[in-house]
């Protein structure tokens, strides 16, 4: 969708005349026509370079006040608000007689302060997304700018705009206070208590976590939402909020030469292991935690479990290197007797573990993430935490090239949690564009999670991606030359993961008032710098977008646009709600990418990945490089291939029956709207793309039960042909012929295909036409009616029935 449609639907009636006016700088950087609309236009000049900063600071001084009077007016109004609260809970505290009508008093002052605090987080979900759509717009028009006049004004207005930083305002603070005081309404002056700091004592944790990626633009409403359900989980309730405090690094392990802690966790492989470092806060945190993750499939019983030691800072290195000996390391926590014996030895044995594994796979940092998070939880409750985890960056920590990053140490010391680490150079340091949010439950068997929860997951703010991995990512993109196997998510970064809102689901007024995303747009139009109509048409009477023509003045055009823009947002709800009422609307993320795919009709070429296909090209180019021997056989086996897919291809086009509409099939209808599209991705050069697969036991008793099938069917067939070849004539010695070939066929085509399967089982290979056998049986019925056949047909002839 082109910036100033968009502008036009998302902005909010109340704060109207404080957007940038986007269309007024537009024109402004339009010259007239020399000799008519297909001539060009008149040169830039100095002056139209000054009018147009001018006009662009005037802008920037109206986003940047009102900006900042609208915090200053929701702070004001937060700190009311928490001397309401405090004042009707003091009354609460004080009542001494139960008495009926004060209930009911409270009660409705309750009602009140959860309404007031209702609107005061929708101003800040509106003043969040005002911010962003101004930011947005201030930079489409410096890069409209720079093109159309060839003058380079973005250095110089990013200074401004340093100046003014309406865009820098932190919400976490509003979001921290906003939460505290709405625990309070909600409970109506009883929040849940327990330990808020439980989570960061835990050792062990079992839990049922998915992922999501949140894009940019939806984190602050993300976060307003949740809170309304869940208090943002603080562990020290009596400190100011500080920004560092949410800020969690960790450092992962690995061996630079086999890589092999990150193939285990990209492949699932049974016992698989994840080795990290993590602390809380800045640098100077003295308290290391050290990480086992270990995965376990579902097959064994057992759930993944995350295992935890704490280490000080200064004996970190000593302890990895085997200096300090597990009993040196724990022996302060023996002595203060705070834990119990059993639990002391269950860390010694988790440490003696880690530091076996360190020292003889020889283990070094890596890879570094860091990101600032932002909790939700009942205090000492874990059945539902929700964490989402923003600014999330992934540094290189390794001393691979020729570089020292960290050195001898265990992490790199040049720099701390000061994102977004301009001081690095661009290969060292990966910025994920997504938040990642993670839900996390803890339900007993059969229990569905919240209706809230099933909602949020379901709605546009979120993409749903399984078994995303912070290390995964990290290591497949800083490491390009060392990693040739990719996670399924990789291909698919370039992919808008903004989705249209499908039913009504986000923060709304007391009144009922939604106010909604700027991902609410119409929805199948592609984004674009270039506005229509540019260089096309002039004249007094054009009409623009938002209804006017160049004929009016400025103020007419604005309150026509003022018009058009609150029927557009009357429409928009309107259309919210038809959809709303439909019952057969799909939530948002009811069909993802994978899901739409795998509800398809399967085909032989309709997959997502192309990994396999690329892995014979690259041998291919390999072996060309090389000059080796191979290169004519699989020269040839390519050429074969290609004609081989040309003549099915042509086959296939072949009209035999009429097409039906099938559920979810390409070209239906897709219940969120529009038609389904099967994207392919493909991997890069040299790379193949893991596709998760889930290997169970039962799987290779299947693969070694239909072996034996066959094996049994040859053996029958075997025994067919022993007994005519012993005890028949001519005739039957012809027939004997024909089922032993049947038989010995089947046999060899049997062993093949078991002896493939369990190389592409013990492989994790995701090629679903190499499991599925479509035409080995079907031969075998032509080869067993053939064989009859025979016989018949030389028992007919002998005996001369037709003569």
């Amino acid at each position: 969708m082109k910036f100033g449609q968009q502008l036009r639907q998302s902005l909010i009636k109340d704060y109207y005349w404080h957007y940038i006016a986007y269309d007024d700088l537009k024109d402004a950087l339009k010259k007239p026509f020399v000799n008519g609309k297909n001539g060009d236009r008149e040169p830039w000049t100095d002056d139209d370079e000054a009018a147009f900063i001018q006009q662009l600071e005037a802008e920037l001084d109206k986003v940047y006040t009102f900006q900042k009077l609208k915090s200053q007016e929701i702070i004001s109004r937060i700190k009311a608000a928490e001397a309401e609260v405090k004042q009707v809970i003091e009354r609460q505290e004080n009542q001494t007689s139960p008495d009926t009508e004060s209930d009911d008093d409270l009660e409705q002052d309750f009602d009140l302060l959860e309404a007031d605090l209702s609107d005061i987080i929708a101003d800040v979900h509106d003043l969040a997304k005002f911010t962003q759509l101004n930011y947005t717009g201030f930079q489409k028009i410096i890069k409209k700018h720079d093109k159309q006049t060839g003058l380079i004004l973005r250095p110089s207005f990013a200074t401004r705009l340093k100046a003014k930083p309406f865009f820098q305002d932190n919400y976490d603070a509003f979001i921290v206070t906003l939460s505290k005081l709405y625990d309070l309404v909600r409970t109506r002056g009883h929040p849940v208590k327990g330990d808020s700091s439980a989570g960061g004592a835990q050792q062990n944790f079992v839990r049922q976590t998915t992922k999501y990626w949140v894009h940019a633009d939806n984190i602050t409403e993300l976060k307003l939402i949740i809170l309304k359900h869940l208090p943002v989980l603080v562990f020290n309730p009596n400190k100011e909020f500080d920004e560092k405090d949410s800020a969690i690094s960790s450092i992962y392990y690995d061996n630079p030469e086999t890589w092999e802690l990150y193939e285990g966790r990209l492949k699932k492989t049974e016992g698989a292991e994840a080795i990290r470092l993590r602390w809380y806060g800045g640098m100077e945190n003295e308290t290391i935690f050290v990480e086992r993750k270990t995965h376990r499939e579902d097959w064994t019983g057992e759930k993944s479990v995350k295992a935890r030691f704490t280490l000080k800072e200064k004996n970190v290195n000593a302890f990895l290197a085997g200096k300090m000996t597990v009993e040196e390391a724990f022996a302060k926590m023996r002595r203060e007797g705070k834990k119990s014996i059993q639990e002391i030895e269950d860390l010694e044995q988790l440490a003696r573990e880690i530091q076996y594994r360190v020292i003889t796979r020889r283990l070094k940092p890596v890879c570094r993430s860091f990101y600032h998070r932002t909790a939700f939880q009942l205090p000492g409750d874990a059945r539902v935490r929700i964490s989402l985890d923003t600014e999330l960056t992934m540094v290189r920590e390794d001393n691979l090239e020729g570089r020292q990053r960290s050195g001898n140490n265990w992490r790199r010391m040049d720099i701390g949690i000061d994102w977004p680490f301009s001081q690095l150079p661009p290969e060292d340091v990966e910025r994920f564009p997504y938040a990642v949010l993670e839900v996390k439950l803890q339900t007993q068997a059969g229990q569905e999670p919240p209706q809230w929860v099933r909602d949020l997951t379901a709605s546009h703010l979120v993409e749903a991606l399984p078994k995303f991995s912070k290390f995964i990512h990290g290591v497949a993109t800083l490491f390009p030359t060392h990693i040739h196997l990719l996670p399924y998510w990789f291909t698919q970064m370039d992919v808008d993961i903004r989705k249209p809102i499908t039913h009504r689901f986000g923060i709304e007024r007391p009144a009922n008032v939604a106010s909604y995303s700027t991902s609410d747009v119409d929805e199948d139009e592609v984004d674009s710098d270039e506005e229509p109509g540019d260089g096309q048409t002039t004249g007094r009477t054009t009409p623009f977008a938002d209804g006017s023509t160049d004929g009016d003045d400025e103020q007419t055009r604005r309150l026509k646009a003022a018009r058009r823009a609150l029927h557009e947002h009357s429409r928009v709800q309107e259309r919210d709600g038809q959809e709303n009422g439909d019952a057969g609307a799909a939530p948002g993320n009811s069909l993802d990418e994978e899901e739409r795919v795998a509800a398809l009709p399967l085909t032989d070429e309709d997959y997502i990945y192309d990994s396999e296909a690329d892995e014979e090209g690259n041998e291919l180019e390999e072996a060309r490089r090389s000059k080796s021997w191979k290169f004519y056989p699989l020269l040839l086996n390519h050429h074969i291939q290609q004609a081989g897919n040309a003549i099915l291809y042509s086959w296939k086009k072949i009209p035999t029956s009429t097409p039906l509409p099938q559920n979810g099939g390409v070209g239906s209808v897709n219940p969120v709207g529009g038609q389904i599209q099967v994207k392919r991705f493909k991997a890069p050069a040299g790379k193949r793309i893991h596709v998760p697969v889930r290997i169970e036991p039962k799987v290779y008793f299947a693969a070694e039960r239909t072996f034996l099938s066959w094996l049994e069917f040859s053996i029958i067939l075997g025994s067919i042909a022993a007994t005519l070849l012993n005890f028949g004539d001519g005739v039957s010695l012809a027939s004997a012929w024909g089922f032993t070939i049947v038989a010995s066929a089947a046999l060899v085509y049997s062993v093949v295909i078991y002896y493939l399967r369990v190389q592409m089982i013990r492989q994790r290979r995701a090629s679903i036409s190499r499991y599925y056998d479509k035409y080995g049986t079907t031969a075998l019925c032509i080869g067993l009616l053939a064989a009859t056949a025979v016989s018949f047909a030389f028992r007919i002839r002998e005996d001369g029935w037709f003569q």
